[in-house]
This record gives C-alpha cells, structure tokens and sequence, in this order.
C-alpha cells in the first residue's frame, strides 16, 4: 500500500519539530541533525523536515512504493502524466536513504517523487559526508 509523502524545508529543525509532533501527535521515527521524518498511519503519510540551507517550504511531494511493483505502477502514472517529463533515479542516495526512484514535475513545477526505499545510509546525501549542505535531489539535479 502506497503512503503519501511530503518534504518540506525549514528554518529551524527543533521548533519545527515540536509543531508537527503536536500536530502528528508522535515523535519523529527518524531524528537527525538536519533532518526528521513521521511515518503517520492515519492519514498514511511519510512526512519530512530539512534544514539544510536550501529553500523553505514545499521541497516536493510524492508517493512512496511498498514493493519493486507498486513504484513500477507509480511510474505508470507519472508517465500517464507527462511521459516526456519522467525522470528514472535507480539506486539514488538521499534522505538517509538508498531508494529507486521517478521524478515528473507538474505544470505549476511542483515535483513528485515516486520512491521505494531499498535501505538506509549513513549521510543525508550518501554514504560519504558531502562538503555542503543540499536538499534531496529533483528532476534535473536541481537541489
């Protein structure tokens, strides 16, 4: 079963996180420096904080894929979508995460991200520290 996700980029991470864990009505199942995630169950949704110097607000939205098959029938919808907008991220490293991964970027610029997460990593961006504070990669490579 898919689970909705939103990631949102914020100016300060503990005073955000105090707000969405009132609203939430849970700690964060993940806890980093720079970073905080709920796996809420009613509404199902994967919801994340940043603050990693980049944009505040929306940073994307997306579906995230419980199997290989469910992110294969995401993909069928991004391409339903926009087919010539669709963006193939296989093995990507991001979020303290290695997951496969799809971009299609609406009309207004919003990009979604289709996602099944294959296992954790150490770094927000990777196995290796990164020299400078980035956001999850989007369609493109923007940050």
């Amino acid at each position: 079963m898919k689970r909705f996700h939103v990631h949102v980029g914020v100016e300060n991470l503990e005073q955000s996180i105090r707000f969405y864990s009132g609203l939430f009505g849970a700690e964060p199942t993940v806890r980093k420096t720079d970073y905080a995630k709920w796996l809420v169950e009613d509404p199902r949704l994967n919801f994340a904080i940043s603050a990693r110097g980049g944009r505040i607000g929306v940073n994307h939205l997306g579906l995230q894929a419980d199997s290989a098959n469910e992110l294969a029938a995401v993909r069928e919808r991004f391409a339903a979508a926009d087919a010539a907008a669709v963006s193939d991220e296989p093995g990507a490293r991001c979020c303290y995460v290695k997951s496969d991964k799809h971009w299609v970027t609406d009309p207004q610029g919003v990009a979604w991200e289709g996602y099944h997460t294959l296992g954790e990593v150490r770094h927000f961006d990777g196995d290796a520290p990164s020299a400078a504070p980035a956001a999850c990669s989007t369609p493109g490579g923007a940050r």
